[in-house]
């Protein structure tokens, strides 16, 4: 898709590269971090929990990341962040719904993720404010509801992908949807290399949707066990389980063996266990349970956010260079 066809605030990124939003671990730190590498950064809303009576942390936390990004684009105006995005989970069961979608319009969030249900009034509530709407879906079909209700765009999550994913291969899912849909779409599952970004380009999805490498990063809010297991885990590390929130995801072998229970012989949940009243992406009870794609292969260590940023950029370049030199030479 030609730049000049997406909406203006998903233009001029560095790489065509938009950070998942990662239950617990994205917090403010992590998308200043990734909005200035040039990026797009978000973080889910339930994210900003508070005690009962408190004033709405979603709202201070929407207050550090504008006027932060806005001082570094005062100081660096030839290099402006990348915009940022928050995630909305619109599942009946989230009480927190409307008070968030509130709070996200009057603060102007200038691009909105919505997961586990396309609701008409959460895109009306977005486009109230001029934000642009990205629904993830894991097949074709719900691709099409999600545009029917008034999203903007797609991110497709495809098999290997971390927490909640498909299993849906990127190659069909991607053309599925490109048959009937020429608007924004990113592509999720196992994408931690600039190669990996380029090849979602070729399939014809206009950005990578990058999670997992971020969890082994300074800025993140993780556990540093969690952060070390990802330096240390490969593709055949993932676990596929719906047992932790009744909604099918991948998740580290390590962290279940480590709970007590064998990998290999998980019983199924549905989807009626999911609950999002208390604003976690899971019960209590699977807390340590952590979630990962089966990209991890590609982090070997723990850094800052813009490493992870800098390095997919040089490989995205040179993975560009090499397909030009070798179809230069047929």
């Amino acid at each position: 898709m030609a730049q000049d066809r997406l909406p203006t605030a998903l233009r001029g990124l560095r790489i065509p590269m938009i950070a998942a939003p990662l239950f617990i671990i994205s917090v403010p730190e992590l998308v200043i971090a990734q909005c200035k590498a040039g990026i797009v950064g978000s973080f889910p809303a339930l994210n900003a929990r508070e005690g009962e009576g408190d004033p709405p942390l979603l709202d201070a936390w929407l207050t550090q990341i504008s006027e932060e990004l806005d001082r570094h684009n005062q100081a660096n105006p030839d290099t402006p962040a990348a915009p940022f995005a928050v995630n909305q989970i619109v599942h009946r069961s989230n009480a927190r719904l409307g008070r968030d979608l509130e709070i996200c319009a009057r603060h102007k969030v200038p691009i909105w993720i919505t997961s586990l249900g396309a609701r008409i009034e959460v895109n009306e509530a977005a486009h109230s404010c001029g934000g642009v709407v990205l629904h993830d879906i894991i097949n074709n079909r719900f691709a099409r509801k999600a545009i029917e209700k008034g999203a903007d765009g797609l991110v497709a999550v495809a098999a290997g992908a971390g927490g909640h994913a498909g299993q849906q291969s990127p190659f069909a899912l991607i053309r599925e949807i490109r048959e009937w849909f020429d608007g924004p779409l990113a592509l999720s599952g196992a994408i931690a290399t600039g190669e990996a970004l380029l090849a979602a380009r070729a399939l014809g999805a206009d950005f990578g949707y990058v999670g997992s490498p971020f969890i082994a990063t300074d800025e993140a809010n993780a556990v540093q066990g969690y952060k070390d297991m990802i330096v240390d885990s490969g593709a055949e590390d993932i676990v596929y389980s719906s047992l932790f929130t009744g909604v099918w995801g991948n998740y580290l072998r390590g962290s279940v063996e480590a709970a007590g229970m064998d990998p290999d012989n998980l019983p199924t949940a549905d989807a009626t266990s999911m609950n999002f009243s208390s604003g976690s992406s899971k019960p209590k009870a699977w807390k340590t349970i952590w979630g990962s794609g089966q990209g991890v292969g590609a982090v070997t260590s723990v850094g800052p956010a813009a490493a992870i940023v800098d390095r997919m950029a040089q490989e995205y370049a040179e993975a560009r260079a090499r397909l030009a030199q070798d179809f230069a030479g047929t």
